[in-house]
């Protein structure tokens, strides 16, 4: 609930938002209101690249707000762009809503649109650094993981270190 002079608003947030408002008396969010014909919903981000990354989201055909927003709320708006800069399908489809066709047109659609702004990845460290993570998760599924509790492991980890130090610090932070 969000209190602007009185008035009070739902807000559907990110986590990192809800970190941020946590225990605060005032808060800033970056928001993204969401009109429809029967409703106007207002969304919450903890940073600018989060509500970037989610208006992006929404260009996808097939994607509606709330499933941006879980897109969103998975993983921090960097990591989420590398995934789709390196073609990474099986990350979203570690998302709750999202399928293989959906995670698919996510990377196919936002590729381009991303690749060419701001998003860090030299190309050789890039399929270095996106081999190493789609090894370790696939280590971590091997080993009785599910896609989702893979992701949320790694995201855990220095995503620098190789696959083999990734996978053993995801099991040690698990045990």
């Amino acid at each position: 609930m969000l209190d602007v002079g009185g008035v009070g608003y739902v807000v559907a947030a990110t986590p990192s938002a809800l970190r941020k408002a946590d225990g605060a008396r005032e808060v800033v969010i970056e928001t993204y209101l969401h009109v429809r014909e029967d409703a106007l919903q207002l969304y919450g981000f903890g940073e600018a690249a989060e509500r970037e990354l989610f208006l992006h989201l929404l260009g996808v055909s097939g994607i509606g707000p709330k499933v941006a927003l879980g897109v969103v709320s998975s993983g921090s708006a960097g990591d989420l762009r590398r995934a789709i800069v390196l073609g990474d399908a099986a990350r979203f489809q570690a998302i709750p809503g999202i399928g293989k066709k959906t995670a698919e047109r996510i990377v196919l659609e936002l590729k381009e649109k991303l690749g060419s702004e701001d998003v860090v990845v030299h190309p050789v460290a890039a399929s270095a650094a996106g081999s190493a993570h789609v090894t370790a998760r696939d280590a971590l599924v091997g080993l009785g993981f599910s896609l989702t509790e893979a992701e949320q492991a790694l995201a855990r980890t220095d995503p620098d270190l190789p696959a083999e130090e990734r996978v053993r610090e995801a099991l040690r932070s698990a045990a």
